[in-house]
């Protein structure tokens, strides 16, 4: 009988203890950097929703978080590097549809600074520029056409090509 008051009063107990433990003190004030923050950042009671919010949604609305992560601006503290491994996904989302024009050429400067980013060889471009048009045209059948599908069947091409597979991670 005894057992089952004390059982009883530790599960009454256990939502006290586990407000503590979520009410723990928590660094984070909110949507981080950008041109929201800059101009919430003095609004009193940070972790209270308006001011995340305000800050969420002007970030959103100018996309100034992005370019603050990137270039180091708006409050962001970051040496503006993406890492390697990311760039050529990166630069795919954000020139998509200009890739895929260069891409349906087989020629173009951003598959130009693609063939760049990817490490491929000066002496190996025009193998690689031909490679990226018949994978455009593979693509377009398939009905694939995403900056990650884009990547994808390059990298997949360019795995087996004997000039080129060396320049894939």
């Amino acid at each position: 009988m005894i057992k089952k008051q004390w059982l009883r009063l530790g599960v009454a107990l256990l939502p006290l203890y586990a407000a503590q433990v979520w009410a723990a003190p928590n660094p984070d004030t909110g949507p981080g950097c950008g041109l929201g923050k800059l101009a919430w950042g003095e609004y009193g009671n940070q972790k209270d929703i308006a001011p995340q919010v305000m800050q969420s949604t002007t970030n959103g609305t100018f996309g100034s978080q992005t370019f603050g992560i990137s270039f180091g601006t708006s409050g962001c503290t970051n040496n503006g590097v993406i890492m390697s491994e990311h760039k050529t996904s990166v630069f795919a989302a954000l020139n998509f549809e200009n890739l895929s024009q260069d891409m349906a050429k087989g020629d173009g400067e951003h598959l130009s600074s693609l063939a760049e980013l990817m490490n491929i060889p000066q002496e190996n471009r025009a193998e690689f520029y031909a490679l990226a048009q018949l994978q455009y045209q593979s693509m377009i059948q398939s009905g694939e056409s995403t900056p990650a599908a884009l990547l994808k069947a390059l990298t997949s091409a360019m795995s087996s090509h004997p000039l080129l597979a060396s320049s894939v991670k």
